[in-house]
């Protein structure tokens, strides 16, 4: 779902009230000071609320007002900036929590099972509708499957059993068919937990634009502080 529609994704309910939760939190000057024109609307909106409560008037109200309003509206904006990166870890890890493995036993039987505690080298039947439990090799049969939770593809892929396409990845759903999976990825060293690690590392590089006109601000804030003084 968010891989198909970002910008339903981006303005999303979940999302707007974790970045309005997060704008507050991110007020801890430690996060403040790796922005220093934001740490200085802060140092200031600190410095007017005492102002305004020692000596009460409008002017000092709406000033104090207005900064707050800026430092959380910055905030706010970064936050939801984030929490694409973190729905989409969330919805991966949803996915790999409530995904049930079917692993086929020595006598033939099938026991349900968490895909959290497949080991190597165990096997996996998986049919029609059922997403595949772990990173693994198709040992029997032939099936369509949709990868596109985890290659943003939408056609969906032939894996068969034998050659270079029997490699199949935890998270993606069989369309048709049934296959046995050998499971070759321990538990936590899977693509899906390889890419949850990623989302969440994640930092966005700043164009050559931003860093400039950041540059331009704290030069700006610099003198403006200096006219002040």
């Amino acid at each position: 779902k968010i891989h198909s529609r970002p910008g339903r994704a981006l303005f999303d309910r979940a999302i707007l009230r974790r970045a309005a939760v997060d704008s507050f939190v991110k007020l801890d000057p430690r996060h403040m000071i790796h922005n220093p024109v934001m740490f200085c609307v802060e140092v200031g909106s600190a410095w007017t609320t005492v102002l305004f409560f020692s000596d009460p008037t409008v002017f000092a109200g709406l000033v104090t007002l207005f900064l707050w309003a800026t430092v959380l509206f910055a905030n706010f904006a970064e936050a939801v900036a984030e929490g694409r990166g973190k729905a989409q870890a969330d919805s991966l890890r949803r996915t790999r929590r409530e995904s049930t493995a079917y692993v086929l036993q020595s006598d033939g039987t099938v026991l349900e099972t968490a895909s959290a505690e497949l080991h190597v080298d165990d096997v996996c039947v998986v049919e029609a509708g059922q997403t595949i439990p772990g990173d693994g090799d198709v040992i029997d049969g032939i099936a369509t499957v949709d990868e596109s939770a985890i290659t943003g593809e939408s056609a969906p892929v032939i894996r068969e059993s034998g050659g270079d396409r029997s490699a199949v990845t935890g998270g993606t759903t069989v369309l048709s068919d049934r296959i046995e999976v050998q499971i070759t990825s321990k538990p936590g060293e899977t693509f899906l937990d390889r890419m949850i690690t990623l989302v969440e590392g994640a930092s966005r590089q700043k164009t050559p634009n931003e860093v400039a006109l950041d540059i331009l601000l704290i030069g700006l804030t610099f003198v403006l502080l200096v006219a002040v003084a």
